[in-house]
């Protein structure tokens, strides 16, 4: 019979010795953590945002780094084979806004529970307490691992097949620490720089700092990236800036900067080194003649007020006094003294409250790692190392990362299925 190796028992993991013990073999998995899935225990703010429901063809355009590459592992086992999966196995799923999918119980232990009892079901051995310490080749041929199991002797076996589902960087304490990208190293991989990715911004500004604690829902958020500030010498206009983000949500204020959905989708398309430039719409849904029509009502309401006392309809209490001090308009101001253009200053600051960005949050608070294994050197039709025949990857160990929603869960599911059932197949 043959044997297969998986290491680590997260989502790609668990998915991947399914499909492998399909094929009869005998699928062991390790695990350094002492129990399943932690990365998982604490997605989606602990409701798991198992999938996203969205059309499979959809998919790929929230998937930020190598989309193409997933197509095989995707149309594979995509969203619907998922949901399939949990809701045969007694987990009732439902669908929320965004096409986010989500366990009914809103509890992330519940697919946990699910997944590790399906494993168990399949003959699965899952050895706990467990790290890997290294992955051996001969002759170009995957042959064996050796572990670690607590003060046990250090052990040395031989597998035919091993899948590499390990994580990245991001949430350390959960057990993902790059054990993965060491293996691929020592076997010949090369690895993308890991950097943190659905991660909070660090901003300049210390008006945002004193905004912590302060959600704002349904606002317009631009990011804008640029290399260098120089000045164009050419004497030709200046194309206008585009924004490598767009996007409408939800965002908080933090004692660092700023986070949120909104900010951490944005952060996928940050790139180190870069000069970063956010623009917040606090009212997306008007135009700005529209706007300047809706403050016009609300002035001629409240005409012998200060303009510090004239804003509790525009915005949350405790943004207005920030709002005055970037609109630069003296706050004990009569409204009815304020020029034609002060206003129209105000309501395009509104439609564009600037933003620095220095920088993002650390791997402790990065949601996902963006780089990992070149998947120049993976087959994407089966997961299989180009280098090494009989190692496979799966997961976030890769370098593929996408959007907030559901994606980065279901790119784990199904490269890791396909991964596990390519292992069971090769020999």
């Amino acid at each position: 019979m043959k044997k297969i190796a998986v290491i680590g028992c997260g989502a790609a993991g668990m998915m991947a010795a399914l499909a492998a013990a399909e094929s009869s073999a005998s699928v062991t998995v390790f695990e350094k953590n002492e129990k399943p899935g932690k990365k998982i225990y604490i997605t989606g703010k602990g409701r798991c945002n198992v999938t996203n429901a969205c059309d499979v063809t959809d998919f790929f355009e929230h998937v930020k780094r190598n989309p193409r590459f997933l197509y095989s592992a995707v149309y594979g086992y995509d969203n619907s084979a998922v949901m399939d999966f949990f809701e045969n196995n007694g987990c009732r799923l439902k669908v929320e806004r965004g096409d986010r999918v989500f366990p009914v119980s809103d509890h992330s232990s519940d697919i946990i529970r699910t997944l590790y009892n399906a494993v168990k079901k399949a003959g699965v051995k899952v050895i706990f307490d467990t790290e890997v310490l290294s992955v051996e080749s001969s002759a170009g041929v995957v042959s064996a691992i050796t572990y670690s199991s607590g003060n046990d002797p250090i052990t040395r076996e031989e597998f035919d097949a091993v899948i590499v589902c390990t994580g990245g960087v991001s949430y350390p304490s959960t057990g993902s620490t790059g054990d993965g990208y060491k293996f691929a190293k020592n076997l010949g991989h090369s690895v993308i720089k890991p950097v943190p990715s659905l991660v909070p911004f660090v901003t300049e500004e210390e008006w945002c700092r004193e905004l912590q604690g302060l959600a704002l829902k349904n606002v317009g958020l631009k990011l804008f990236l640029s290399k260098d500030e120089k000045k164009e010498t050419s004497g030709k206009k200046k194309k206008a800036d585009k924004p490598v983000y767009d996007g409408f949500g939800e965002m908080l204020f933090t004692h660092f900067g700023v986070s949120g959905p909104l900010v951490l989708t944005a952060s996928c398309h940050y790139e180190e080194n870069a000069n970063g430039r956010l623009l917040l719409d606090l009212k997306p849904a008007l135009t700005e003649e529209q706007l300047d029509k809706r403050i016009l009502r609300d002035f001629e309401g409240a005409i012998n007020k200060q303009f510090k006392n004239a804003l509790n309809g525009l915005f949350p209490t405790k943004l207005i006094p920030v709002m005055i001090k970037l609109s630069g308009i003296d706050p004990e101001k009569a409204v009815h003294d304020i020029t034609k253009e002060e206003r129209l200053g105000f309501v395009k600051l509104i439609k564009s409250v600037p933003m620095t960005v220095t920088g993002t949050r650390n791997f402790n608070e990065a949601i996902i790692t963006r780089g990992g294994i070149s998947v120049k050197e993976i087959d994407p039709s089966t997961m299989e190392s180009k280098i090494v025949k009989g190692l496979f990857f799966a997961g976030e160990v890769l370098d593929i990362d996408a959007e907030t929603g559901g994606f980065n869960l279901q790119v784990a599911w199904s490269t890791g299925h396909l991964a596990g059932e390519s292992a069971g197949m090769i020999f």
